[in-house]
Order: structure tokens, then C-alpha cells, then sequence
């Protein structure tokens, strides 16, 4: 799918049930229709993809005006939103205890999805550099999320998944640990039996923009057949990342 026009990309945070409603169709578009994906609560006929989080995160939207539609969307949760909602929403999936007891300011990425047509170019550079601004107003410290693997066949993602537990294991005080009875070892292959360039062509292009930054990977993986997944959960240490790290990111040294 390419592009027929030259995009006005802006980046702004929902504050309407219409905006609200356009960022959960895009990933519906992603998530269900692309990818397979479902949900108690996904409404088919309306074509939205949505769960009971929606309301307590913050959801960061890039818009195409020049086509009038959204074409990136992320979800952010803080500490204080995650209480009202009763957690975190990868707590069903990992143990975030780890995480809780460092006592710094953490925020919850999710539903990191964009548009098709604007895939390989500048779009995911600018929903970043509104993440960035959003990450410096709340002055987090540690941001951390689940990202994803298409299907259920560990055995088939067994470079991949290698190649993050020996290469991006998270330090100890930061290791949080996928919840049994859906966790699975990610340490498949002996470090020396890892094509690491054949293994990196396989993780998925949001998974090595973390990497890049200085992401790291919890303990196990989490398969989630719901969703058609298997995920990881990556952990960043705002403090930790480099200089050229924060450029890349877009945030302000």
C-alpha cells in the first residue's frame, strides 16, 4: 500500500469519544483484522478494538490531515491511572513486582499499532516524539510494556526469542517474570546455536526500535492465544539510556 499524497502529521492525546473511537478502529484494523486477534469486548460490527483499560489510559494518536483520519495510535498508563483500574494491564501476563519496588515513576505502553500505507517511514518517528514529550511532563523513569510476536508456535520463534534472553535480559532489580500457566521459557537454543542475523530479521520492527533505545526483555515470554501472540515485556530505564539513545527517541537531553 502506497501513499498517493504528502502527509500533515499531527500528534495529539484523545480527548473525544469520536477520537477515542478512531484510534480503537485502527486497531482493530491491526490487531483483529491483520494479525487475528480478539477480545471480550471487541465490537466486530462497529470494527473497534477495545478492553476494559481503555478508560483509565491516555491514548496518543497521530493524525494524517492531509487525509483527514488517525494512522498511529499508543496507550499510556501511569501508576495513578493503573490504581484506579486495579493494575497495570500487563499484569495479567507478567509479574511487575520488580518494577513496583524500585518506587520511581513507571509508565504501561500498549497497543503500539500504525496505519498500512504509513508503515517504513517518518510516522512512528513522530508518535514518538509526542511519546517523548509526554514521558518529560510526567517525568517517568522507567517505562515498560508488552510488545508482540505474530502466533503461537514457540518453537517456531525459538532464534528470536534465544536471541533476547541471552543478548537483552533485563538486570535482576528490573527482570520482571511471565505469569504461569501461559509463560514459556524464551532460553530455546544455546547462545552459540543463535543465527543472530537470521534470529533479528524475525523480531518484530517495534521490538528492535526498544532494543535500539536500550529495551530490555523480562523473563519468559507470554503466549496469548486470545490475541494470537506470543509477547515479551520490555523494560526501559529512562535514566540508563545514552545521549545519541535520547536523539533517536526524540526526547530533551
Amino acid at each position: 500500500m502506497t501513499l498517493t499524497h504528502v502527509p500533515e502529521f499531527r500528534v495529539s492525546l484523545v480527548d473525544t469519544a469520536a477520537e477515542l473511537q478512531a484510534a480503537q478502529r485502527l486497531r482493530y484494523d491491526v490487531f483483529v483484522r491483520e494479525l487475528g486477534g480478539g477480545g471480550p469486548l471487541v465490537d466486530h460490527a462497529a470494527g473497534l478494538e477495545r478492553d476494559r483499560f481503555d478508560p483509565f489510559f491516555d491514548h496518543l494518536i497521530l493524525h494524517d490531515d492531509a487525509a483527514g483520519q488517525v494512522v498511529a495510535v499508543y496507550r499510556m498508563l501511569r501508576a495513578t491511572q493503573a490504581e484506579a483500574a486495579g493494575q497495570f494491564y500487563s499484569e495479567d501476563e507478567y509479574d511487575l513486582t520488580p518494577l513496583r519496588a524500585t518506587g520511581r515513576r513507571l509508565l504501561e505502553l500498549g497497543r503500539s499499532c500504525v496505519h498500512p500505507a504509513y508503515r517504513g517511514g517518518p510516522a512512528m518517528y513522530h508518535l514518538w516524539n509526542g511519546l517523548a514529550a509526554y514521558v518529560a511532563e510526567h517525568r517517568i523513569d522507567i517505562m515498560f510494556g508488552v510488545a508482540s510476536f505474530h502466533g503461537t508456535d514457540v518453537q517456531r520463534l525459538a532464534q528470536p526469542l534465544s536471541l533476547l534472553h541471552h543478548r537483552h535480559l533485563a538486570p535482576q532489580e528490573l527482570r520482571v517474570q511471565a505469569r504461569a500457566p501461559h509463560a514459556v521459557s524464551m532460553d530455546l537454543l544455546p547462545e552459540n546455536e543463535i543465527d543472530r542475523r537470521a534470529a533479528m530479521v524475525e523480531v518484530p520492527a517495534l521490538i528492535k526500535a526498544y532494543l535500539r533505545l536500550g529495551g530490555m526483555v523480562g523473563e519468559g515470554a507470554y503466549v496469548d492465544h486470545g490475541f494470537n501472540t506470543t509477547d515479551v515485556c520490555l523494560v526501559m530505564d529512562t535514566a540508563a539510556m545514552s545521549e545519541r539513545q535520547k536523539r533517536i527517541y526524540g526526547a530533551q537531553s
